[in-house]
């Protein structure tokens, strides 16, 4: 099996321009239903792709593999790795855990996370998703599920002060249609989902892919399902010697994004900003610096 950390999503799209065009039939397949149509014996992801046994062979011993069965076994180990739960992850951890001290092992998890997201974001698609968050013709409407409402609130919070338009979704599926209804061409929809993923989320990201809005996705390593409707996603690693995910490396890629847009808005934002400092000073909300 590969020494890496990528998926075999993210093996297929690095070795896409080595395969033939049959070969290249079958990855489309694959990706289109990813990971269900690979989790199949060789015959059937053969017949279900259209393409020959053979084919399917030679594509996966590009992708880094020996052979079929270590392919196969690959994805089972990221769909088991997708739905564990928190005490399975907790279980996994601590039986694999050295003797160092947890500070230490989280701190090396956390830089091995962030080295693992930036050196995995591709620029061209930063830059064009930073142009849709930027834009004001339409509306930026965010929402994050259970775990990841609170980097659609922190998103919120900072786009809000850069741009006019911004929408923060609650994160009740209930109230969704009364926001849907509103959306439309020129809008962009940035979404938060990490494992366990949230049905109603895809559900949500197609109903404004249908009515013209740009998806943008913010997700984890072994990708939501909204990346087959999105415009753009980002993949963020996020395990960490706990039962629990990390959001540390997807908050600095949400901070990135949101410089890019400050800086990409900039003078706009800076009056913004400025205004915004007028309306605190006259709410006396807070204290400037040497205030008695």
């Amino acid at each position: 099996m590969p020494e890496t950390d990528e998926t075999v999503r993210d093996l297929i799209r690095a070795h896409y321009e080595d395969l033939t065009q049959t070969e290249r039939k079958c990855a489309n397949a694959l990706l289109q239903d990813y990971p269900g149509a690979g989790l199949a014996s060789i015959t059937e992801v053969a017949a279900n792709a259209d393409v020959s046994t053979p084919t399917v062979a030679r594509m996966v011993q590009k992708l880094g593999f020996k052979g079929f069965p270590q392919f196969h076994k690959a994805l089972l180990q990221e769909l088991q790795a997708k739905v564990s739960g928190p005490t399975q992850r907790r279980d996994a951890w601590a039986s694999e855990a050295p003797a160092a001290h947890l500070l230490n092992r989280f701190s090396q998890a956390v830089t091995h996370n962030l080295e693992q997201t930036f050196s995995h974001v591709d620029s061209d698609r930063f830059d064009a998703s930073v142009a849709l968050l930027s834009r004001t013709e339409g509306q930026l409407y965010i929402v994050g599920g259970r775990i990841t409402r609170s980097l659609a609130d922190y998103a919120f919070t900072h786009f809000q002060a850069i741009r006019p338009g911004v929408v923060h979704m609650t994160s009740s599926a209930a109230t969704w249609p009364h926001y849907v209804l509103d959306m439309g061409p020129g809008d962009t929809l940035l979404i938060f989902d990490i494992r366990r993923y949230e049905a109603n989320l895809l559900r949500l990201a197609e109903l404004a892919s249908e009515r013209g809005v740009k998806v943008v996705l913010i997700t984890d390593q072994w990708t939501s399902p909204v990346a087959r409707v999105s415009d753009h996603a980002f993949t963020c690693w996020v395990e960490i010697p706990s039962g629990w995910d990390s959001n540390i490396s997807t908050m600095m890629l949400l901070e990135a994004m949101i410089a890019a847009v400050q800086e990409s808005r900039w003078p706009e934002a800076r009056k913004r900003y400025e205004e915004l400092d007028q309306i605190f000073d006259q709410t006396r909300l807070f204290r400037r610096p040497g205030s008695s």
